[in-house]
């Protein structure tokens, strides 16, 4: 008996090893901690002097600066529940001049119970924030924990992406243009609707949705020769996708997918349909990724191009080499080291990741 079960113990060590280790560990990388003592550093970003704006989950907004930790007041309420509570965080692209910061929370305002996916804006004054500006709110609020998505980026032309996953409700909301949630949007930096929105002129819809039929997008990021937003969203059990997101796109889900449920039962039995769009990728088993950046600079040699995913099942930083938009090979980088959750290159070029429990690191090439 003590024989069989060590047996089945292996084989189910096998299993787990071979779906965390299908991609080959790459040795020749070190880190620095920055940040230390951090618990859920969702997303950060830098300001001209250097320093750090680092949100933690629960709903702190951190300065730091020289090696000390300021907690900015001023901050909205934030709804704190499952995924939701502070998320991204990020800067206005002429900063410098107008002081905007751009951050995503999870808010009770407006109708229903619960909260929802919210985007603001304010500037920092001293340590608080002031001249706060609520640009989007998703609704209805509802109770369920999971699914708020919440990345944030600026295009070159200045138009802001976010991100709000399905908000568990995948049978409804997205791939309905009518209702919030499982979209990604553009607004104009100040919140109003580009008039080029591809859902403008559709009754009834949400006109600031630029792309639909998503899940849970935690990543996103702007690639830095062609201006296309690449972003990457959870899947079910298995599925877990990179997409690029082209202006009133479908991206199928739940209509298509290469996930199950997660208990083992299927919810569709296609991959691919006429009008929805194919991944560039996925994953099987999921990652549970969070946090996407494009190495940009120098500071890496070869690595240059390269795209950086954050797993948080495996705990391991997925580095991609890319040919266009061809994945050549994907390496796991940073190991052990806890649940990645942000992603960013810093104005000096280097690499910063937030992991969960430990803080923000530093990524070093040997």
């Amino acid at each position: 008996m003590k024989l069989r079960l060590t047996v089945i113990g292996l084989i189910l060590i096998s299993i787990l090893t071979c779906a965390q280790d299908k991609n080959p560990s790459n040795k020749e990388i070190g880190h620095e901690i920055i940040v230390s003592e951090l618990t859920i550093p969702w997303g950060f970003t830098f300001l001209p002097d250097d320093s750090m704006l680092i949100t933690e989950k629960t709903g702190e907004l951190i300065h730091f600066k020289n090696g000390n930790k300021t907690y900015i007041s001023g901050l909205p309420e934030i709804y704190v529940r499952g995924q939701g509570g502070f998320m991204d965080i990020i800067l206005h692209p002429n900063y410098k001049n107008n002081g905007w910061i751009y951050f995503s929370y999870a808010s009770t305002e407006g109708k229903g119970n619960g909260g929802n996916t919210t985007i603001a804006r304010a500037k920092l004054n001293d340590d608080t924030l002031t001249n706060l500006e609520v640009l989007y709110k998703a609704s209805p609020n509802s109770r369920r924990g999971q699914h708020f998505g919440s990345r944030l980026v600026f295009d070159k032309e200045g138009y802001l992406y976010f991100s709000i996953g399905d908000r568990g409700n995948r049978d409804v909301n997205p791939q309905d243009i009518t209702r919030d949630c499982g979209k990604v949007y553009r607004l104009n930096d100040d919140g109003t609707i580009p008039e080029d929105n591809p859902f403008v002129d559709v009754q009834n819809a949400k006109r600031a949705i630029y792309s639909y039929g998503h899940r849970n997008p935690q990543g996103m990021t702007l690639h830095p020769e062609t201006n296309e937003i690449w972003t990457h969203e959870h899947g079910p059990k298995g599925g877990d996708e990179i997409n690029i997101i082209e202006k009133g796109k479908n991206y199928g889900w739940p209509v298509i997918s290469y996930g199950i449920n997660y208990s083992g039962t299927k919810f569709t039995e296609i991959t691919k349909k006429e009008g929805m769009e194919q991944p560039l990728h996925y994953w099987n088993p999921s990652i549970a990724p969070s946090g996407m950046a494009f190495i940009s600079s120098d500071k890496y040699g070869d690595w240059k191009g390269n795209l950086l995913v954050g797993s948080l099942k495996f705990q391991y930083l997925d580095m991609f080499t890319m040919e266009g938009k061809k994945v050549m090979k994907e390496e796991r980088l940073l190991e052990g080291l806890g649940r990645v959750r942000s992603v960013e290159q810093g104005p000096d070029g280097y690499i910063y990741v937030g992991i969960e429990n430990l803080g923000i690191v530093k990524l070093i090439r040997k």
